[in-house]
């Protein structure tokens, strides 16, 4: 299966994306807090550097309720900055 191309809006919006979870995530273990909400701690890497800009809805929401954001935060801060 070929993956369409992200575009550059998709791109920045998954490292807005990955900065909001790093910055959440504070000095807690990567291990930890990927161990916490079900996934690898790979996955939370791909996650915070943008390798994964695009991750699946209950990933994202397994995520936030570990960090304790909501989703209305995730969202707004992934919202494309005003032009």
């Amino acid at each position: 299966m070929v993956r369409t191309p992200l575009t550059p809006e998709e791109r920045e919006r998954g490292e807005r994306l990955g900065r909001l979870l790093r910055e959440a995530r504070g000095r807690r273990s990567m291990a930890d807090v990927a161990a916490s909400a079900g996934l690898s701690a790979e996955t939370l890497r791909k996650i915070e550097t943008g390798r994964a800009p695009t991750p699946a809805f209950f990933t994202v929401s397994a995520l936030a309720r570990v960090l304790g954001l909501s989703l209305d935060e995730v969202a707004g801060h992934c919202v494309p900055a005003a032009v």
